[in-house]
């Protein structure tokens, strides 16, 4: 995971009050019936995002496995250079402008792809 220590970043407390709930490593391998390596290669994939909070590694990642909308719309924010982290704050944050109440990542569950990628590029500039 990379380094998100900037002076002005959320504390590791702020982003997992701002995401909710989140799933280990080994949760989603039970979950999912996957091997822990499987689970990783996820993660080096793109498909889900991990973020190291405290002295546990945790992810966001929902009951049925990776949303195919979401690898698409991180490596859209990672081109422009941000972190995991970073990207996590993006996608919770809320945003009054969107086409539906709630943070980029609700308006990916409503079905907006197409408009939650099209900020994440303008966010890149």
């Amino acid at each position: 995971m990379e380094d998100d220590s900037s002076p002005d970043a959320p504390a590791d407390d702020d982003l997992e009050q701002l995401v909710g709930e989140w799933l280990t490593v080994p949760d989603i391998g039970e979950r999912l019936g996957m091997r822990l390596s499987d689970v990783r290669q996820m993660i080096e994939d793109r498909q889900v995002l991990g973020a190291r909070i405290g002295p546990r590694n945790v992810m966001f990642f929902n009951d049925k496995g990776p949303l195919p909308e979401l690898p698409g719309t991180f490596t859209v924010l990672h081109d422009s250079r941000m972190t995991d982290a970073q990207i996590l704050r993006w996608l919770f944050t809320p945003d009054d402008t969107l086409p539906v109440p709630g943070s980029p990542m609700d308006a990916l569950l409503a079905g907006f792809k197409t408009e939650v990628r099209r900020r994440a590029m303008e966010a890149a500039y």
